[in-house]
């Protein structure tokens, strides 16, 4: 099979989306350096919103539903990337609260087979003024919701 016939990739849940690991991503020994990991998922999220008319440009009172922090990341390691070049970012929602989310990622590579780490992270929403947690917009949950990993 030539790579013009390999079929897409194919999630069946989320999005996967396609980053580049870099050469000055590794570390010294020739490994993808543990603290790019969660940077590779971030920039993935950022292109998933942006996709979806969500962004922050610099101002916290009008960001909206970008307003928000991390409350917990958790990430595991399942095999190394060794060489830079095309991979992929499998992202989804495992729940979606009224003021928080929990979101589930893959580091894989392009095609989604093969996982070198995984994880979730915990966001609140917050108001820009209060920084005290505030409800998601119906947009934003509409958009979520698409993201929402099925229970079977």
């Amino acid at each position: 099979m030539t790579a013009e016939t390999l079929p897409g990739p194919v999630v069946s849940y989320g999005r996967l989306i396609p980053v580049t690991v870099h050469f000055d991503d590794l570390d010294a020994l020739g490994l993808l350096h543990n603290a790019r990991y969660p940077v590779m998922v971030e920039r993935a999220w950022s292109t998933l919103w942006q996709e979806r008319g969500f962004r922050f440009e610099g101002d916290w009172e009008a960001a909206g539903d970008f307003c928000n922090a991390v409350k917990e990341l958790r990430i595991s390691y399942e095999a190394p990337v060794t060489k830079p070049g095309a991979y992929a970012v499998h992202l989804w929602l495992e729940r979606l609260g009224n003021t928080g989310l929990t979101y589930g990622f893959r580091l894989c590579s392009a095609d989604g087979a093969v996982t070198y780490a995984h994880g979730t992270r915990v966001l609140v929403r917050l108001d820009a003024a209060t920084l005290r947690p505030t409800s998601w917009s119906e947009r934003f949950r509409a958009a979520g919701r698409e993201l929402l990993r099925s229970a079977d």
